[in-house]
């Protein structure tokens, strides 16, 4: 059985507590980055539409449930993050702290907005844009823009597809479309990978 699928019956059961900890989670708890953001939301959003929940209900819980889980990371990066490179060790070094640093300088509102839509990056984002000691008022406008547009989006995206699909047709088309959302939501964390590795490349070349 899908992975899409399986959410339904979690949801159902868990009702909003079990959304709203999921994505509080995956928002700021770095041993969390696994768990399915976007389709769980998408699912979350269909459902409210076949009335299992409340659509502003979901959403308004949702979007804190999101700000205060980077809220969280942010506060962890912040804290406890630093003092991982009080000391140089092997993986660990001062200059990955600077490159943290400058690169949240230059490129924090595109990192802290576009990673709301990458799997598991968006778990990391705030607590290194802790580590790196980014403007909170930054962090925090940035954080919750992200927040808006990936909650608001994807719940509202399956509530109205809920409502404009027929229900003999729900088995057929939302097993494909949770699965689109799979493939698609990890698209940009692949090209960001591969945009590193020929920085990288292009870096030892010179």
């Amino acid at each position: 059985m899908s992975l899409g699928i399986e959410i339904i019956p979690v949801i159902k059961s868990l009702g909003y507590l079990g959304v709203w900890g999921m994505v509080f989670a995956e928002s700021g708890l770095v041993f969390f980055f696994f768990l399915p953001g976007d389709s769980l939301l998408f699912t979350a959003g269909f459902l409210a539409s076949q009335d299992y929940l409340n659509i502003w209900a979901l959403v308004g819980g949702t979007l804190i449930a999101a700000i205060v889980g980077n809220m969280l990371g942010y506060a962890v990066g912040k804290y406890v993050g630093l003092k991982l490179f009080a000391k140089e060790s092997k993986f660990l070094k001062r200059k990955h702290l600077e490159m943290t640093q400058r690169f949240y300088e230059k490129h924090g509102a595109m990192a802290v907005i576009s990673a709301r839509f990458m799997p598991i990056i968006r778990t990391f984002v705030p607590f290194l844009a802790g580590v790196a000691q980014m403007d909170y008022k930054k962090f925090m406008l940035y954080s919750v823009t992200g927040a808006f547009i990936w909650v608001g989006g994807l719940c509202f995206f399956g509530y109205f597809f809920g409502k404009l699909l027929p229900a003999d047709k729900v088995d057929q088309y939302l097993l494909p479309i949770i699965v689109a959302i799979i493939i698609v939501s990890f698209l940009p964390s692949l090209w960001h990978l591969h945009q590193e590795r020929k920085a990288m490349k292009a870096e030892k070349s010179n």
